[in-house]
């Protein structure tokens, strides 16, 4: 899954997206089709395109704002490439516009807490991402605390697993993740890659977001665009503890690592 921030505080593409001589960050479409066009090549399956920023400590966008960074880019790319589009929203509003506009999954980091989204993906029939996360992205990592963090988030995905099961959504329709520095330490982090075929318990997909976050920085020391390395050896684990979807920047190193443990696993 190659991802496509379309937010100006993105700690990887965001900034290199916007409009040259614009005051104010808008998206430039030839830039983002670009972009999307270079994953697909490098090997993505997915391209995850998100107008929200999530990461710790970001600010709320309104629902206008977020339309209007990721529908005309979502658009752009049905009708360009074959590739499944991901939308990377909890708003309700967004996720209509964006399947209307060509999206057919939905990676939500609030796993359908609002009862008009569980409504949306029945109806609509497209897939959903299900992730933990504790607290909210502006506060997230301030008091992060678990008695123990794999049982309390394998206990959330579960609950929630079963309330779109039971509201009527088909459970091949349904992946869930972790949730990898959303409202977790450094420690927490480990010990959920440590303990990720725990979630195999719940027979549904696994997505995992690891690439170039602050648990690869914490322990190499190394800033956002040198975390590539260390990336690649925390997806390599994920990928042998189970986890069947990588959400990724750098593509083409993540498609070697995959066709390497494919290899691996096979032989």
């Amino acid at each position: 899954m190659g991802v496509i921030n379309l937010t100006p505080d993105s700690f990887s593409d965001g900034a290199q997206l916007k409009k040259d001589n614009c005051s104010k960050f808008e998206v430039d479409l030839v830039k983002a089709l670009s972009r999307a066009s270079t994953l697909v090549a490098e090997g993505a399956l997915f391209i995850d395109i998100g107008g929200e920023s999530t990461r710790p400590g970001a600010e709320a966008v309104s629902t206008q704002e977020e339309l209007s960074r990721v529908i005309p880019v979502i658009e752009a790319i049905h009708s360009s490439l074959d590739v499944c589009i991901s939308i990377d929203t909890s708003s309700p509003e967004v996720m209509l516009e964006a399947i209307g506009a060509g999206a057919e999954f939905i990676n939500d980091i609030r796993a359908l807490a609002n009862p008009q989204t569980i409504e949306i993906i029945k109806d609509s029939g497209v897939a959903v991402c299900l992730m933990h996360m504790q607290g909210e992205p502006g506060t997230m990592q301030k008091s992060a605390s678990y008695d123990d963090v794999t049982e309390e988030v394998l206990n959330f995905l579960g609950e929630r697993v079963q309330v779109c099961l039971d509201s009527g959504i088909g459970r091949s329709h349904l992946v869930i993740d972790p949730g990898f520095g959303f409202g977790k330490s450094l420690q927490h982090n480990y010990q959920l890659l440590k303990n990720l075929p725990r979630l195999q318990e719940l027979n549904l997909p696994i997505l995992v977001g690891i690439s170039r976050k602050s648990m690869i920085g914490g322990i190499t020391g190394t800033p956002v665009d040198e975390r590539l390395a260390g990336t690649i050896a925390a997806t390599t684990h994920a990928l042998l503890s189970g986890a069947n979807i990588v959400r990724a920047h750098d593509v083409a190193a993540t498609v070697d690592a995959i066709r390497v443990n494919s290899a691996f696993s096979v032989a």
